[in-house]
């Protein structure tokens, strides 16, 4: 084995030996990376805390998430505790490795915030959560010391990107009118699809080492990898079209919803939200088939576009239907 991997893998089982029983509390804190995170957090953001900040992080999360998928696939590379049976599974996943996508999410996304936000202990925050993140993924027995550092790499040049370009963007897409707004949500979404079939057909001549499929098994016998799957760039070209189809309503039907309300009305917006959230989430992700494989791909993006789209326009409109809002 490599001296570089084997010395990656001594310092896992270090931290494993060291921190293994605060393994309830790094769960906890690599849960803050996860998709059902995300899921609470963004319309949280969007419908009771800031109308202009959750749709920023949802379309970071989004732009994030193909990079990461693009990159995991191109360097399609193990995960810790699929190449060596001594490292501990404390978590399980079924993608490759390298970058962290929750190392890359974390500082692309807490970066993103704490830079709109402003607030010193907030940055503070920010960076603690960055680091815990990481280290989680770690001790977790999920990713190796160079996974995490690219991610964060990675985050922290996708961020630069996004602040560089957002004001341009924004102001390009504003001045199109609503017919090629929806073109642009549509062939964007296209391309997100396209990159994955060009990426997976980049790697086309390679082939999983059967050893790691038989080392993560052992491990993690509820959860058998599938690392060579387009299914993430399903789920996040469909999220993103109909999160930004749904922008695109809200915004040329009168403007975003004002996020200001009585205890009740906050209160009763995110319940109901959420709950739509979860039928389609939960709900649909158990009706829908899932083969064959380009079946469950369809419905995988439709699933997610129905999600995107209630969170930024669905959920909006019925808050305002219910009296629960009222527009900026």
């Amino acid at each position: 084995m490599d001296p570089f991997l084997l010395s990656e893998l001594d310092f896992i089982q270090s931290l494993q030996g060291g921190l293994g029983g605060l393994v309830s509390f790094f769960k906890g804190i690599t849960f803050l990376g996860n998709e059902e995170f995300y899921l609470l957090i963004i319309p949280l953001l969007y419908w009771c805390v800031d109308a202009g900040l959750g749709p920023r992080i949802g379309v970071m999360l989004i732009f994030s998430n193909v990079f990461n998928s693009a990159l995991k696939l191109a360097f399609h590379s193990p995960r810790p505790y699929w190449i060596d049976s001594t490292v501990r599974a404390f978590s399980s996943e079924t993608s490759f490795g390298m970058p962290s996508g929750h190392a890359q999410n974390a500082a692309s996304l807490w970066g993103l915030a704490a830079v709109k936000i402003r607030k010193t202990w907030f940055r503070w925050l920010a960076v603690l959560l960055i680091l815990l993140i990481g280290l989680s993924r770690m001790v977790l027995g999920v990713h190796f010391p160079s996974d995490v550092l690219v991610g964060w790499g990675v985050g922290g040049l996708l961020l630069t990107a996004y602040l560089q370009l957002e004001k341009p963007v924004i102001r390009w897409f504003n001045g199109l009118n609503p017919s090629r707004q929806f073109t642009v949500a549509l062939a964007s979404s296209l391309v997100i699809l396209l990159s994955g079939f060009l990426v997976l057909l980049g790697v086309s001549r390679w082939s999983l080492p059967p050893e790691w499929g038989q080392t993560a098994l052992l491990a993690a016998p509820q959860d058998p990898i599938n690392p060579l799957t387009l299914a993430p760039f399903f789920t996040v070209g469909g999220t993103w079209l109909g999160f930004l189809t749904g922008l695109i309503l809200m915004l040329r039907s009168g403007g975003l919803m004002n996020v200001t309300g009585s205890p009740l009305q906050l209160s009763g917006r995110f319940l109901i939200g959420i709950a739509g959230v979860l039928v389609l989430y939960a709900g649909l992700g158990a009706l829908f088939p899932r083969e064959p494989e380009m079946v469950g791909y369809g419905f995988r993006f439709l699933r997610y576009s129905l999600i995107g789209f209630w969170i930024s326009a669905a959920a909006p409109f019925l808050f305002l239907r219910l009296n629960l809002a009222r527009r900026i």
